[in-house]
């Protein structure tokens, strides 16, 4: 692997303007592609194997176009205090509302509040229903104008009005300026990582390409695999923050070995022979951690899971080949002052801040160890109180629309009335599908916890009907949970006296419960899957039994703070008005997949990146406690400014409007938090401490049976000391320079 790398290095340096201009003709290419690709189908987001779901799909074939997911609105009325909507004045303002609605551009249907039984007991509020013949994103400037005007014409009679829905639901920016913060931050780090401009420019040069490949490349393709732009987010968040880290890796490796004295081309092979093998590995770990995503059974998690994994896979490759190109272009920008000027290095760095700290915590490797795990330990303790779930309107700042309409309609009608329960019941077996629905009807509104329920629609067929059912609480409250528990445990009783009718229990309620259900389900078999892979991986990488084992503990143990820390923060409310989180309430349910399948990737990178510095020692000569030493000498830096720079991209997302994309933002900035400055920089040094020459133990059967990969590039050192090299096959198969 080493040599092989090397030899890539070297003819990407030599071969600099070729490679440069394949890979703006292959930006070109996919940009071109992106261009003229036809859009991509919304598939929506179908959950397959969950009951919610299967009650939605006999919906849509038993009611053509009653399931059809066109755009709807539903404007809620307000009347000032002391008055009713009903009264004379507010009555005609929102009739006259519901008229002009009506007759607006691509609407299907207006429900009339006063017709349809949409007001509240106490005649303070009211809602009107619009739906159209077209999906949200169809929806024309028009239409929303028409829809917006009629709404101000009632405001200006004195109502208070807000629209829920998604007709005219605001868009929040997924990270807006305080992304491009964190990408400024990043840069700055660099410069201060690098001393140099062209060295801190280059990583976010080559990351800024990547992604823009990726992206362009799931544009292209996104209606042949039926991705779409949502598909990329995940892609965009780890394209750059990989992208950036694995320049910094390679260029930092590169100006080491400038330092030594080694000529430029040169120096670059050595950079992508060694850097470049822990680059590979660490790029195959996220791969794993992504495409095990597949695992989870979701549709949509799985192709966001694949896309990110391309992403990093382009990461990869062009840290091992643009990022030599570049250097070759300018051998000399990325270097540091003292070595433009000498040639090498002042000094050989013995006492740098990396080694001070290696030093400190072999000297206390037992109070290091044992604080690290009781620190984590206790941040991981809210995770007990884990609750998942789906946030909707209730979750979006009181700024917006969408919010003030939920909690209009939760005063006036109930907190179970923005999440009803919708009941589908296949009468088709039944002898009276009449009497089997009205039974059903009759016992689901008899249930604790049911306010209400609405008068069955039947299908034109007259055998499958559907009806709500309104909860006493709020969508995500646990007592709706353990109602639709409730409601389907009792199926088999109620059915029993249908003669032959079945019901399913449906909703976006039920749909997140169905959901949360199935992620919490599938995170102990990804957990296993992903873990045993990258144990495999690394045994081959360090040779080791031990330290793989070590490395995946540390995972779990920065994932659990990780996970703790949102616990406390978007459910239990701590500091959350500090994030501008305006409502707790559940986590949302992809969240624990989303933070274990991304932290345990960058946790490996920064294993890979440390701990092969260490191993590379040890395969050349130092005592295990030097080698532990030796690696913090040269990686610690690098490690540091990798997180940091990690931790600036993701926290841009905390700028986000939305309460998902928020929770994401600092769910991955805080597990990089723990995971490189508690697990990597402290635990890891400590146990390897502790373990001595065991650490790199492995039993000879497994020792002949791994592959020999030669991360740490022992061939390369002995083709510079002039000793015969034993190539292993992918060597033997190596580029010719």
């Amino acid at each position: 692997m080493a040599t092989l790398l090397y030899r890539l290095g070297r003819l990407a340096f030599r071969r600099r303007w070729y490679v440069a201009l394949l890979w703006a003709a292959v930006l070109g290419a996919v940009g071109l592609g992106a261009v003229t690709a036809p859009a991509a189908p919304d598939e929506g987001n179908s959950m397959p194997g969950i009951e919610s779901q299967e009650a939605f799909d006999l919906m849509e074939q038993r009611f053509p176009g009653a399931a059809a997911d066109g755009a709807s609105a539903r404007i809620v009325f307000t009347a000032p205090d002391g008055q009713k909507v009903t009264a004379t004045e507010n009555r005609a303002a929102v009739e006259k509302f519901v008229d002009e609605a009506a007759d607006g551009p691509q609407v299907a249907r207006a429900a009339d509040p006063f017709t349809s039984r949409a007001v509240s007991k106490d005649a303070s509020t009211a809602y009107a229903t619009i739906t159209y013949g077209v999906k949200a994103d169809d929806l024309t400037d028009q239409s929303k104008t028409t829809l917006g005007n009629a709404m101000d014409e009632a405001r200006d009679a004195g109502l208070t009005v807000e629209a829920g829905g998604n007709a005219l639901a605001s868009q929040p920016a997924a990270g807006g300026a305080a992304e491009g913060i964190g990408v400024a931050i990043a840069a700055v780090v660099l410069l201060i990582t690098f001393g140099s401009l062209a060295a801190a420019g280059l990583p976010l040069l080559t990351a800024i390409i990547g992604v823009g490949v990726s992206m362009a490349s799931i544009l292209a393709l996104g209606s042949a695999l039926g991705l779409s732009a949502t598909t990329g987010t995940l892609a965009t968040m780890l394209g750059l923050a990989c992208g950036i880290d694995y320049a910094l890796f390679i260029v930092s490796r590169y100006r080491e070995e400038r330092a030594k004295g080694h000529a430029p081309q040169e120096a670059a092979g050595l950079a992508a022979g060694t850097a470049g093998s822990a680059v590979v590995f660490a790029g195959l770990t996220v791969v794993i951690a992504l495409a095990g995503l597949s695992v989870v059974g979701i549709p949509m998690l799985t192709k966001m899971g694949l896309a990110a994994a391309g992403a990093v896979v382009i990461s990869v490759v062009i840290a091992l080949t643009l990022v030599p190109a570049l250097l070759g272009l300018w051998p000399n920008a990325v270097l540091s002052r003292s070595i433009r000027r000498r040639g090498r290095e002042k000094g050989n760095g013995e006492r740098n801040g990396g080694s001070r700290w290696a030093r400190f915590v072999l000297r206390r490797p037992v109070p290091v160890l044992l604080a690290s795990v009781a620190g984590l330990g206790a941040l991981a303790l809210p995770v007990l109180d884990l609750q998942l779930g789906m946030p909707g309107d209730e979750a979006k700042p009181t700024s917006t629309t969408e919010r003030r309409a939920y909690d209009a309609l939760a005063d006036g009608f109930g907190p179970g009335f923005n999440g009803p329960l919708t009941i589908v019941v296949d009468a088709e077996r039944a002898a009276d599908p009449k009497a089997a629905v009205a039974k059903v009807e009759q016992r689901i509104g008899a249930t604790k916890g049911v306010v209400s329920v609405s008068a069955a629609q039947f299908n034109p067929a007259g055998d499958t009907a559907m009806f709500t059912a309104v909860p006493a609480d709020a969508p995500t409250d646990q007592k709706t949970k353990d109602l639709v528990h409730t409601i389907r445990d009792d199926r088999p009783a109620v059915e029993s006296t249908t003669q032959g009718a079945t019901f399913e229990v449906t909703g976006s309620t039920a749909m997140n419960i169905d959901m949360a259900q199935k992620v919490q389900d599938a995170l102990l078999p990804y957990l296993a899957v992903v873990v045993g892979l990258a144990v495999l991986l690394l045994m081959v990488v360090f040779r080791s039994v031990l330290v793989p084992v070590k490395a995946a503990l540390g995972f779990l143990l920065s994932v659990g703070a990780a996970l703790g820390s949102v616990v406390a923060v978007f459910q239990w409310g701590w500091g959350a008005e500090l994030l501008g989180v305006e409502q707790t309430g559940p986590i949302m349910s992809m969240m624990p997949i989303f933070l274990v399948g991304i932290v345990f990737g960058l946790a490996m990178d920064y294993e890979v990146f440390l701990v092969a510095r260490m191993r590379e020692a040890y395969v050349h000569g130092d005592r295990p406690g030097q080698a532990v030493v030796s690696g913090f000498r040269y990686s610690a830096r690098v490690v540091v400014a990798a997180a940091l720079i990690m931790m600036a991209v993701f926290s841009g997302f905390i700028g986000a409007g939305e309460s998902m994309i928020k929770t994401i933002g600092f769910g991955l900035a805080v597990a990089v938090l723990f995971d490189a400055f508690v697990v990597r920089m402290a635990l890891v040094p400590a146990v390897l401490a502790l373990l001595g020459k065991a650490a790199w133990w492995l039993p000879r059967p497994l020792d002949r049976l791994l592959p020999r990969v030669d991360v740490e590039g022992e061939a390369l050192g002995r083709r510079a000391a002039g000793l015969p090299v034993q190539d292993d096959t992918a060597d033997r198969e190596s580029i010719r320079v």
